[in-house]
C-alpha cells in the first residue's frame, strides 16, 4: 500500500530523476530553513518584540494564539495537495511572508516616530496573525514537496537529519541572531530606539525570507507528477480525512486515550507560556543574554533532551519509560518555581549562570516528554491511516495547551509568576494520574 503523506492523502505518483546528492542536501537545508524561520518570527519574536516595548501581560500570553493555525493546519491540506505544485506554492508563500515581514519592520519604524506608538501595535499583531495562516500553509507545502521529491522511504530517512538540523538554524538565527543583532542596532545604530532597532532585526529576516523565495525558485527541481483533476483530488483527500476520522474515534478506549492526550504536557505548556516576558521582565535579563539562553542554550537542551527521550524509550520499551520521562518533565517546573521567587540577578556570573542552567533543564526536561508523547501518539496510528491519524492526534494535543497557554499573561496579571508554575505544576497531575489506565502499544 502506497505510503500516506503527512497530510493524510496519497502522494501521487512521480516520474522524477533523483538530483545530484549535494544538490538534494541543498534544497532540503534551505527548504526546512525556510519552514523554521517564518514560525520563529512569529512565534517568538513577536514575544520578544511586543514584551520590550512594553505590552502588558495579558496581550503578551494571547501571542500564544498565533500557535492556532500549526495546530489545525491539516484542514486545509487538501487545498496544497489539489492545486497547483508544492514548488510553485513555496517559492510564492515565501515571497509574501518576506513581504509581510517587511511590513512588520515598516510599522514597528512608524510606531517608534508615533505620538501614540500603542495605535500600531494592533496592526503588527494583525501581520502576525496573518503571517501564521501563510507560514503554517508554507509548512504544507514544504512537507509535501519533500515526500514528492524523495518518494523512497529510505531517502526520506537518509535526509532527515538534514532536515531537522536546518530547522534548528533557523531557530538559532531568529532566536540568537535576530534578537542579538536588534540589542546591538539599539546600542549602536538606531540612538536607543527599540522600534527601530527592531525594524533592522524583522529587516534582515524578511530579505532573508524574499532571498530564500528567489533562491527557491530556481534551485528546486522539477517534478513530473501524474495529477488527476483538482475536484477529485479533493475528493480523494476528503474521503481519506473522513475515513481516517471516524477510524481514529473508533479505537479501543479511545475516550480515555484522547483525554490523555490533551492533559499529559499541560503544565510543559503552561509553563512555556510566558516564558519571554518571565525572562525578560521579571528577571531582568538583557535582549543579548536572552539571545544566548533562549536560542543556544535552549536549542542545545532541547536536542539532547529529544535525542536522550528517544533513546531511552528505545531501550526500555514506552511502558517502562513512561513515567521516569513524565516525573522530569514536569519535577522541571518545580525550578522556575523556586526561580521566580529566589530571581537570580543576570548581571552576575552566578546569577546568569543559574538562569541558563535551569533553562537548559527545562528544555531537556521538555524534550523528554516530548519525545514519549511522540512515540505514544505514533502508537494510536493504524498503518492505513498513519499519517491522517497523527495530524489528528497532535492537533489534539496542542490545541488545547495553545488556548490555556494564550491565557498565561491573564493570569500572570492575577496572581504572578510563581503563582502561573504553582498552577502548571498542578495541571501537570492530571495526565500523570491517567499513566496506569491508557493503552501502550510498545510495537
Amino acid at each position: 500500500m502506497m505510503p500516506l503523506s503527512g497530510n493524510g492523502v496519497e502522494p501521487p505518483k512521480t516520474r522524477t530523476r533523483m538530483p545530484p546528492k549535494k544538490r538534494t542536501i541543498g534544497w532540503v537545508c534551505t527548504t526546512y530553513f525556510a519552514e523554521g524561520l517564518p514560525f520563529m518570527i512569529v512565534r517568538i519574536l513577536s514575544g520578544v518584540f511586543f514584551t520590550q516595548i512594553g505590552v502588558k501581560e495579558r496581550y503578551l500570553g494571547y501571542l500564544n494564539f498565533l500557535g492556532l493555525p500549526w495546530n489545525i493546519k491539516f484542514l486545509w491540506a487538501p487545498l496544497v495537495d489539489g492545486w497547483g505544485t508544492k514548488r510553485g506554492w513555496q517559492v510564492a508563500l515565501q515571497a509574501l511572508l518576506g513581504a509581510l515581514t517587511a511590513a512588520v519592520a515598516l510599522l514597528a519604524h512608524f510606531a517608534g516616530g508615533a505620538a501614540e506608538p500603542a495605535h500600531f501595535f494592533e496592526a503588527i499583531a494583525g501581520v502576525f496573525v496573518l503571517m501564521a495562516i501563510v507560514a503554517a500553509t508554507n509548512d504544507i507545502a514544504i512537507d509535501g514537496y519533500y515526500l514528492e521529491a524523495l518518494p523512497k522511504r529510505e531517502d526520506q530517512a537518509l535526509y532527515s537529519g538534514y532536515r531537522v538540523l536546518a530547522y534548528r538554524m533557523a531557530m538559532v538565527f531568529a532566536r540568537s541572531g535576530l534578537v542579538a543583532f536588534a540589542a546591538w542596532s539599539v546600542g549602536t545604530v538606531t540612538s536607543g530606539s527599540v522600534y527601530d532597532g527592531w525594524c533592522l532585526a524583522f529587516g534582515v529576516g524578511a530579505i532573508t525570507l524574499i532571498g530564500g523565495a528567489f533562491l527557491h525558485s530556481t534551485l528546486l527541481p522539477h517534478s513530473t507528477i501524474v495529477h488527476t483533476q483538482v475536484e477529485s483530488q479533493f475528493a480523494k483527500a476528503r474521503r481519506v480525512f473522513v475515513e481516517g476520522f471516524k477510524t481514529y474515534i473508533a479505537q479501543p478506549q479511545v475516550l480515555i486515550t484522547l483525554i490523555f492526550i490533551v492533559l499529559y504536557k499541560m503544565g510543559d505548556e503552561l509553563l512555556f507560556s510566558m516564558v519571554t516576558p518571565f525572562m525578560l521582565r521579571e528577571l531582568r535579563v538583557s535582549a543579548e543574554q536572552y539571545a544566548t539562553i533562549g536560542g543556544i542554550v535552549g536549542a542545545l537542551g532541547t536536542i539532547v533532551g529529544a535525542m536522550w527521550g528517544g533513546w531511552l524509550i528505545q531501550k526500555m520499551g514506552l511502558k517502562k519509560a513512561l513515567w521516569p520521562l513524565t516525573i522530569a518533565m514536569n519535577a522541571n517546573i518545580w525550578l522556575y518555581i523556586w526561580l521566580s521567587i529566589a530571581k537570580p540577578d543576570p548581571l552576575t556570573t552566578k546569577g546568569l549562570s543559574v538562569i541558563a542552567l535551569i533553562h537548559g533543564i527545562e528544555q531537556i526536561a521538555a524534550g523528554l516528554g516530548s519525545a514519549a508523547l511522540l512515540v505514544f501518539l505514533l502508537g494510536t496510528c493504524s498503518r492505513e491511516y498513519r499519517a491522517t491519524h497523527y495530524a489528528i492526534g497532535s492537533a489534539i494535543m496542542s490545541i488545547p495547551g495553545t488556548i490555556v497557554g494564550g491565557y498565561g499573561g491573564v493570569i500572570v496579571e492575577g496572581i504572578g509568576y510563581t503563582g502561573l508554575y504553582l498552577m502548571a505544576f498542578v495541571a501537570s497531575l492530571p495526565g500523570m494520574l491517567l499513566i496506569p489506565f491508557v493503552p501502550i502499544r510498545e510495537e
